[in-house]
Order: structure tokens, then C-alpha cells, then sequence
């Protein structure tokens, strides 16, 4: 029998969560596919999160923060460290009492996901945030690139956030002004994880509110790949034009390598099949950026986060 590992062992003892060794990342994505986490971690709470910047800076272990699993192509090596996920004790939605209906503040959990939070909005009457409704992760990922839909984002509604700094394990208040927000970037410090945000929203229509989220839901069922795995929008859009147009017009539709392949219903996504790789997804990202480069003599630059080793060149 192999002794434990004491990175595991040190992180059982430090934390309220969760702590699985060896667990296997693919789980955990909307892509079904990649390799395991040497540990993955639930953190329940700030004090959880502390916890394991001590540990990780003990043990000089690398550090990946995971959401709802979406945007992310993991290797099938994995993560040779410790992954972070945030759990029902970061969740939540707070709203604050005002006597103004145009600025009504809400404490919003990092780990909450955006479309139960559009729900939870629509119910409370308050607008600004339906865009929440069409993004499949969760609260804290969608402030650290700045993600949005339908003519919405969260720069149009984030006022601060709140982050620990696994560097140190510092409890921090950004304003959304530091964090500089344009189309999907923001200046979060790469060690911030977001355990709650301050957004200003505004009283609204409930009843307006649940038909345009309708209307949200139906387009992206009429235009996205949405029953089958992917990882969303593969490529951000380049200045002036769509990722998707160039994909599709450099005739790369239903292209293929192993279970992967450019869904057909929209080009900037890559959906997969049973028993399909990491690598076959890297190697149609890949191929894509090629071909639109030589084709158009435009740089795609992906959206999606790509973690850990595909080789050389990748």
C-alpha cells in the first residue's frame, strides 16, 4: 500500500470541506473530458480558503480554481496540484434594503450560479442582470472575465468584489473600477478567488423580466449546440467581427479529430462524443486558429481556459 500523501493529509486536517485525492477532473467540466486533480478541494467558507493558501504555500503546491466546470479544456494528465472548488457555504443571494429602485444593491455568493441567479432576480422584481440566464458558470468566474450575453455583462452592473488572495490567504474588498472590465478581461489579480460581489441593480417588471429570459433560453436553443457537451464560446471575438463567422466561412463546420469536432448549429463551439479526448478538442482548437489565420489573416484567441500539458507546440 502507498503511504498517503501528506499534501491530501494536510489539507483533511485544515479544512471543513471536501478533500478527494486523485479525483478525476472530467466530472467536473462541461466537456466530460481531462485527466484527475492530485487533490481537489471544497472550500465551505473564507476560512476554508485561508486554509488552503497556508497549505499550498507549505507544500508548494500549484493551485487551480474550478466553477461550474464550463470554459475550461484540461489535459489528460490533469493537475499536479491542488484544485479549488467553492461550495454551498459561498453561495447566495442578498438583497439589500434602499429606498432607491434605480440602485438597489445585492450580495451575490461567489460560487452562486448565474442562471439560478437570474431566477432568484426575476422573482425579486430587479433587473439588470437577466444576461445571467444564457452564462453557464457561476458567479465568481463570470467577474473574472467579465462574461455576458445579449447585450449584457457584468462590468454594466458589478460594483465591488470580494476576493481571498491564495498567495497570502489576505481577505481583499476591489472595486470594480481597479479591475479595469472590458470584453471578457478583467485586472483580478490571478490569486484572487471571488467570494462574493456587490452588484447595483434596478426594480423591474417581474413578469417582463421572466419573458425576456424566455426569449433568452429559446434563442440559444434555436442557435447553440446546447445538448451536447461542450465548453461554450471556444474563441473570444475578434474587434468588429465574430469568431463564429470566421470559423464557418473558412468552410470548418463539423470538422474533426477523434470525438471532437466544430458543432455544425454554431461554429464557435466544439462539442464532444463519448469517449473523446482532451487532446482531440486542443487539436481542433488548434486547427481552427490555423486555418482562420491562413484564411482570413485573423488571430483567434481562445476563450476558453486551457490547463496543463498538450505537448510540444501547444
Amino acid at each position: 500500500m502507498s503511504a498517503p500523501d501528506p499534501l491530501v493529509a494536510a489539507l483533511t486536517d485544515a479544512v471543513e470541506g471536501e478533500v478527494r485525492a486523485g479525483a478525476p477532473l472530467s466530472e467536473r467540466t462541461t466537456l466530460k473530458v481531462g485527466g484527475p486533480a492530485r487533490a481537489l478541494v471544497r472550500a465551505e467558507s473564507i476560512a476554508d480558503l485561508q486554509a488552503i493558501a497556508g497549505v499550498c504555500r507549505d507544500h508548494d503546491a500549484a493551485w487551480l480554481v474550478l466553477g461550474r466546470g464550463s470554459n475550461l479544456l484540461i489535459a489528460v494528465a490533469g493537475w499536479d496540484g491542488v484544485v479549488i472548488t467553492l461550495g454551498k457555504g459561498l453561495r447566495g443571494v442578498e438583497v439589500q434594503p434602499g429606498d432607491d429602485p434605480a440602485d438597489r444593491r445585492v450580495t451575490l455568493g461567489g460560487a452562486e450560479p448565474m442562471p439560478v441567479l437570474a431566477n432568484a432576480l426575476e422573482r425579486e422584481g430587479l433587473g439588470g442582470m437577466a444576461f445571467a440566464v444564457a452564462i453557464p458558470g457561476a458567479v465568481g468566474g463570470a467577474v473574472r472575465m467579465n462574461a455576458g450575453a445579449h447585450g449584457g455583462e457584468m462590468a454594466d452592473v458589478l460594483v465591488a468584489v470580494d476576493v481571498v488572495r491564495l498567495t497570502t490567504g489576505a481577505v481583499e474588498r476591489i472595486a470594480a473600477a481597479d479591475l479595469h472590465m472590458a470584453y471578457r478581461r478583467t485586472d483580478l489579480p490571478p490569486d484572487a478567488v471571488v467570494t462574493a460581489a456587490e452588484v447595483s441593480l434596478s426594480e423591474a417588471d417581474a413578469d417582463v423580466l421572466a419573458a425576456d429570459m424566455a426569449e433568452m433560453r429559446q434563442w440559444r436553443r434555436d442557435h447553440q449546440p446546447i445538448n451536447s457537451p461542450s465548453c461554450g464560446s471556444v474563441f473570444t471575438n475578434p474587434p468588429g467581427d465574430s469568431a463564429g463567422r470566421l470559423i464557418d466561412t473558412a468552410d470548418l463546420k463539423g470538422h474533426r479529430v477523434g470525438g471532437a469536432r466544430i458543432s455544425a448549429v454554431h461554429a464557435n463551439f466544439i462539442t464532444v462524443e463519448p469517449g473523446a479526448r482532451a487532446a482531440d478538442v486542443h487539436a481542433v482548437i488548434r486547427h481552427a486558429q490555423q486555418e482562420v489565420e491562413r484564411i482570413h489573416g485573423v488571430v483567434l484567441h481562445p476563450e476558453v481556459v486551457i490547463v496543463g500539458d498538450f505537448g510540444e507546440g501547444a
